[in-house]
């Protein structure tokens, strides 16, 4: 009876030990998806094959939640395998804009990865402790910069991260204010200079109302009653007023312009009416020792000529008339020439004459040139009193300038 109980508890014993033991229980989280399955495997990367599942490069592995190597095996129960798959992120920087696949867990990390090292004082949007999420994202990523500012008669050292000259002024507590600018402008990038400089510009307008006369005008008209060569004034004329509005600016307190916004006529100027002379008077006098018989009279600068002192290189002395140059010809300007041609004159210091030719240079004032031979030239700068004598010609220029 002994013996047979033995026998038989050493059999079960040896039943129990050739049953297979049970493999242990492997999760795997692949983002949304979750797998189980049983495996005797413990690498990570085997699991994940006999799964089915690919493990890109920059994918991530965490083990029970630490990263762990994909060909590190496992060796505590249990297992829970999650992948963090890779991202793109695109950084963007002053030096310019880079993409990269990632699986970091924060911004910073990810900084980190592309080769930059977040410092005090540096920013990036979003902040650097801020989770990446299972979507693409860009991260704007603004070192910090050394910066002098000069505002207000101050300069001003600080350390900024800003991504605009605008928001470093802010940080400063130097804002812009109103009209206010800055060099670089606001809305520029800060300067990628290590010592950069920020000049702000303080700008104030002002409204100033101006007085700004009106100049009259002047009407020329002819009289019979006024003797030649004399005006009369018939209305004396009176300056119009207009008030302008005008804008002054202003920059650090030194005016850099004025610009007239608007101008009001508030009193109209009254024209200036002249009688100019056309009423003839025959005059005789007594000039030089020489009684002479005039209608006019005029103050003229006279100069000379001959043939060969024309102020040219060649010479000439055929006068406009077609008469030989000689002493007592003289020439006036061209339109009135015209209208004196042959008109007796008298010249004190040079002697009567007649107009026989034209001067195309005697502009400008009142003016006579005096004609000579070669022989008898006597060279004339001098203001003259020309009497014009009789007989009054036909064609009277009754203004004479």
């Amino acid at each position: 009876m002994k013996l047979t109980r033995g026998l038989v508890l050493s059999f079960t014993i040896f039943l129990f030990a050739c049953q297979p033991a049970t493999p242990p229980t492997v999760t795997i989280i692949d983002g949304d998806q979750i797998i189980t399955l049983q495996t005797d495997e413990r690498v990570p990367l085997a699991i994940l094959t006999q799964a089915g599942i690919i493990l890109n490069p920059n994918d991530r592995l965490l083990l029970n939640g630490l990263v762990t190597s994909p060909e590190l095996p496992i060796t505590n129960l249990p297992i829970t395998i999650e992948l963090r798959r890779a991202l793109t992120v695109t950084i963007m920087s002053p030096q310019g804009e880079q993409t990269l696949q990632t699986s970091a867990f924060t911004i910073g990390e990810a900084l980190q990865e592309a080769g930059i090292q977040f410092r005090a004082n540096d920013h990036s949007d979003p902040p650097p402790d801020s989770a990446i999420t299972n979507l693409p994202i860009t991260i704007y990523y603004s070192p910090a910069s050394e910066l002098t500012i000069a505002a207000d008669g101050n300069t001003t050292r600080v350390t900024s991260s800003a991504r605009t000259v605008g928001e470093a002024l802010a940080e400063a507590g130097i804002p812009l204010l109103g009209l206010d600018y800055s060099l670089p402008s606001e809305n520029e990038a800060l300067p990628s200079d290590r010592f950069a400089q920020i000049k702000v510009v303080r700008v104030n307008e002002s409204i100033i109302l101006a007085q700004k006369p009106i100049p009259f005008e002047s009407q020329l008209i002819a009289s019979a009653e006024v003797p030649l060569d004399q005006t009369q004034i018939l209305s004396p004329g009176e300056n119009g007023l207009s008030v302008q509005r005008v804008r002054v600016r202003y920059e650090d307190g030194v005016e850099v312009s004025r610009v007239t916004e608007e101008e009001t006529v508030v009193r109209t100027p009254k024209t200036r009416t002249l009688a100019y002379g056309t009423k003839v008077e025959i005059k005789t006098a007594t000039v030089n020792g020489v009684q002479i018989e005039y209608w006019r009279a005029v103050q003229m600068y006279a100069t000379s000529y001959s043939p060969c002192n024309l102020g040219t290189s060649t010479c000439g002395s055929t006068t406009a008339s077609g008469k030989q140059l000689q002493k007592g010809m003289v020439a006036l300007r061209t339109d009135l020439y015209f209208s004196l041609r042959g008109q007796p004159l008298y010249v004190p210091g040079y002697g009567f004459a007649t107009v026989e030719d034209a001067c195309g240079g005697c502009v400008g004032k009142p003016w006579i040139d005096l004609g000579y031979t070669d022989a008898d030239y006597e060279p004339w700068h001098e203001v003259v009193t020309v009497y014009f004598l009789t007989p009054v010609p036909q064609t009277i220029p009754y203004v004479f300038e």
